[in-house]
């Protein structure tokens, strides 16, 4: 499977929408309160539209009020780096398995953890229970 997760840019733009492949390919972010998943209330796996990996459950999905679905905690496959872009300091959060931009993390979630996962609908697929 592994193989399946690297891809030419022209493959990927084959296999995304426009939209998809501007956020998880281009590290993209889509607008507040317009993505599929942000009012989503749907039991769930959420899973990396580029290849599949398990990325957040929807047991760990809250409301922020963001605009954008927020989790408190990753169900796996996930990486983090820094991000100084747009004149801010955050950490981009990326699918481990394909390296697509999945959104942001910050500190400022509910307990357990303390963390608000950020992620764009464009990057993800619910795979519902």
């Amino acid at each position: 499977m592994a193989g399946e997760r690297k891809k030419s840019e022209a493959e990927w733009r084959e296999l995304l929408s426009e939209e998809q492949f501007r956020v998880a390919r281009q590290s993209g972010t889509e607008r507040a309160f317009t993505g599929e998943y942000y009012d989503c209330k749907d039991p769930g796996t959420y899973r990396c539209v580029c290849c599949g990996a398990e990325l957040f459950s929807s047991e760990t999905k809250y409301d922020s009020g963001s605009g954008w679905p927020s989790f408190w905690r990753p169900l796996g496959e996930i990486s983090e780096e820094s991000d100084s872009s747009h004149g801010m300091r955050r950490v981009e959060v990326k699918c481990a398995a394909c390296e697509a931009h999945l959104g942001h993390v910050f500190e400022d979630g509910p307990a357990p953890t303390g963390l608000r996962y950020c992620i764009n609908s464009a990057s993800l697929k619910l795979e519902k229970k």
